[in-house]
């Protein structure tokens, strides 16, 4: 692997958080952390290895600056086993096919994340340079900061753009992940495209999220804030976008990479939730669920001021 420790530790706490997010309000604390375990031990540091330690996909001529596939890809196929595995909220879909949003708790609180996760965004790619210390390394940084943001920038305006005439409403959710999207699409190369580049690459990112949240809730695949879609199936956008703008990636190479990261992580993720669920069960009550993970697992609320004083 890369010996940059620091920035190892950051992805795979990113691609933990996607799982997080997938699997969020109907799974038990303890079922997670023993995954994260073996997410983090095991099956990131295998499909890391092979590129960044020099792997088989580095020899292939696989390209991922930042990790739109080693990171993002992967933890997404982590999070589509464990959904699969789970199954869907209690009340999310009805038994005539129909679909019943199930609203954030907070959108001020989702909406701050987003912007940290945005200005995080700075140090996960422009770190991805590991120096700063030569001029052209510090260019390079510079460019990587100005594509970041245009990229965040394009996603977070096509999303909103596509939701208004898609659903006739500004939807908020939809423009969030919007910029995540964006993010998500210039991480495999935010180096090579001009800054119109990667905002248009950004902006390919926030269409297709929006079609991949909608297109998982109709196969019934319960993503509670559309990480899969985000990191997923965007990551997979950005992994192709690659070759666009930088000669020395191949589609060939870059396919290979994609279906490489996400069949190993899918499969090894589904073979060990599967243990799980044997061993210990995943998936809290219908009761729990209704009362919420946070006082069923942690003994606390997470929004106090939501409850009925007495």
């Amino acid at each position: 692997m890369r010996s940059d420790f620091f920035f190892q530790v950051v992805f795979v706490a990113t691609a933990m958080s996607i799982v997080s997010g997938a699997v969020a309000e109907r799974m038990k604390l303890w079922a997670f952390l023993a995954f994260a375990v073996v997410m983090t031990a095991f099956i990131y540091p295998v499909s890391g290895y092979w590129t960044w330690g020099g792997g088989w996909l580095s020899e292939v001529g696989y390209s991922d600056y930042a990790g739109s596939g080693i990171v993002h890809l992967a933890g997404a196929a982590a999070a589509l086993a464990g959904v699969i595995v789970l199954g869907p909220r209690k009340g999310k879909y009805g038994k005539d096919g129909s679909i019943h949003a199930i609203p954030g708790a907070n959108m001020p609180l989702a909406t701050l994340g987003t912007f940290i996760l945005w200005m995080g965004w700075f140090g996960f790619n422009g770190g991805s340079e590991l120096k700063l210390a030569a001029v052209d390394s510090a260019n390079n940084v510079a460019q990587v900061f100005v594509n970041t943001n245009a990229a965040a920038a394009g996603g977070v305006i096509a999303a909103l753009i596509l939701a208004k005439l898609w659903f006739r409403k500004a939807d908020l959710t939809m423009a969030l992940n919007g910029a995540l999207a964006g993010l998500v699409a210039i991480t495999a190369d935010p180096l090579s495209p001009t800054a119109l580049g990667a905002t248009i690459i950004g902006a390919v990112g926030g269409i297709i999220v929006v079609a991949a949240i909608v297109t998982l809730d109709k196969v019934k695949l319960d993503d509670p804030v559309g990480a899969i879609s985000v990191h997923g199936v965007v990551g997979i956008w950005g992994v192709l976008a690659v070759p666009l703008t930088n000669d020395g990636a191949s589609f060939g190479a870059q396919l290979i990479g994609i279906v490489g990261i996400f069949g190993w992580v899918f499969l090894a993720s589904l073979v060990v939730w599967l243990i799980l669920k044997a061993i210990m069960g995943i998936r809290v009550s219908e009761e729990e669920e209704y009362e919420g993970v946070d006082i069923a697992e942690c003994g606390l609320e997470a929004y106090p001021e939501f409850g009925i004083k007495k």
